[in-house]
């Protein structure tokens, strides 16, 4: 298990990613430190056509199992998630 100064969050999902098997995998593999496992495998996204707003709705039901508010939840990831790499605007 990392330290919380090393914690890893995808930077699709924002999940926290505590332990390797939570890593997705690059082409040939190789475990990659940007990307969840649910949300990349062998160098690509799972639902590559998967916008931001459908990433809020994919993890909004997560985020209320674990105890939020569901206003608080979708406020939450529609703040944070587009400043993760994979919906950052340059």
């Amino acid at each position: 298990m990392l330290d919380q100064s090393q914690l890893l969050y995808c930077q699709s999902c924002g999940m926290p990613m505590p332990s390797a098997d939570l890593l997705g995998t690059e082409a040939g593999g190789k475990k990659t430190n940007d990307y969840c496992t649910y949300c990349y495998e062998e160098g690509s996204f799972k639902q590559p056509d998967l916008t931001l707003e459908g990433m809020v709705t994919v993890c909004l039901p997560y985020l209320i199992e674990d105890g939020m508010e569901e206003n608080a939840a979708k406020a939450m990831l529609e703040q944070n998630l587009p400043e993760l790499k994979r919906w950052k605007v340059e």
